[in-house]
């Protein structure tokens, strides 16, 4: 039984994405920045990349259609729908999405918000249907780059936010 259990992680860690980061924000922060949609159209996506945000319908059975314009002009649509929202602990959804005209990204996703003495420790965990399906989005979507860039970029926020700079873009 410990085996079967070992061989199914080790299949779902080769088709999966987790990224952590501690922000020195509270939870309910952290929160309100990520479920807001003004506020998410301020700090999603990585650097150099802004966001529309179409639908933010954040409920289980809700869509969220938001476009990714990348620094060359390219638009990256993407379609999100949401299958459990516990505030303020846990966001999960089912992405579709990618460059405009190429292939589409699936994947499952999940935040969780952990609250830590005043602070936030933010995972996101994405679950593709295959490892090359991950791979694809590493190699050419740069995912891992990307998320961490958003993390940060969410971070900048959070910050400018606790300091009563929030004009600042990123």
């Amino acid at each position: 039984m410990a085996e079967k259990g070992t061989a199914t992680a080790e299949k779902i860690s080769s088709r999966e994405i987790v990224l952590t980061r501690i922000f020195d924000a509270p939870r309910e922060l952290v929160w309100n920045a990520w479920t807001d949609p003004k506020q998410v159209a301020r700090w999603w996506g990585p650097r150099g990349f802004t966001t529309t945000i179409h639908e933010m319908d954040l409920r289980p059975g809700g869509r969220w259609r938001q476009t990714m314009h990348g620094p060359d002009g390219a638009a990256y649509p993407c379609e999100f729908v949401f299958s459990e929202v516990v505030s303020p602990k846990r966001i999960v959804y089912s992405m579709k999405g990618g460059k405009k005209g190429g292939r589409t990204i699936e994947c499952e996703t999940t935040w969780t918000f952990e609250a830590l003495d005043g602070k936030t420790k933010l995972t996101l965990r994405m679950v593709f249907a295959s490892a090359s399906d991950a791979e694809f989005a590493i190699k050419t979507h740069g995912a891992i780059e990307g998320g961490e860039q958003t993390l940060a970029r969410l971070g900048e926020y959070l910050a400018d936010w606790r300091t009563g700079n929030q004009r600042r873009d990123r």
